[in-house]
């Protein structure tokens, strides 16, 4: 058994990171950076090909990362798969803290080509949304009022927010 590589660890499992295997890792990272509130983390290059964490550099000691990669065609370990996308529902979401957030994104997506679904207004508990598809097709929901921080202080209380 090797050594640990790391100091810093959860003190319980936790969800950290979702990932995407995609075409083309710089169009990528440039999309979610411009149309999402996510930072570059970390970016590297090894023998297999390409790789980008991007996230909330505010996410304090629960960190949820989104891992993007690009593997070499003659080291991509999942070939001959096709890189695949998500859609038409499932998506990522990101909750706006107003509804003029959700019309400005969708306003720049639709002069970028990329506004898969226009602002809507849908029943509880989804909200006002609308749906951009990153450079691969995986769609990305931007919605307000959904009421997923207050279902998390309605269920779990306040130990929620004292971690943020």
């Amino acid at each position: 058994m090797s050594e640990p590589r790391h100091d810093l660890r959860p003190k319980t499992p936790r969800w950290t990171h979702t990932a995407l295997r995609v075409s083309d890792i710089d169009a990528t990272v440039d999309w979610y950076t411009e149309f999402t509130p996510l930072e570059v983390l970390d970016r590297r290059e090894d023998e297999d090909g390409y790789g980008a964490w991007l996230g909330h550099s505010d996410s304090g000691e629960f960190p949820f990362i989104f891992v993007i990669a690009q593997f070499h065609k003659h080291r991509d370990p999942f070939a001959p798969a096709p890189i695949s996308s998500s859609g038409p529902f499932n998506h990522m979401g990101i909750e706006m803290p107003d509804r003029e957030g959700v019309d400005e994104v969708a306003r720049r997506a639709e002069a970028a080509g990329c506004l898969a679904m226009p602002p809507t207004e849908m029943p509880d508990p989804i909200g006002y949304i609308c749906m951009l598809q990153d450079p691969d097709g995986n769609m990305v929901e931007f919605s307000y009022d959904q009421g997923v921080y207050e279902k998390v202080r309605e269920v779990w209380g306040e130990r929620s927010a004292e971690s943020e």
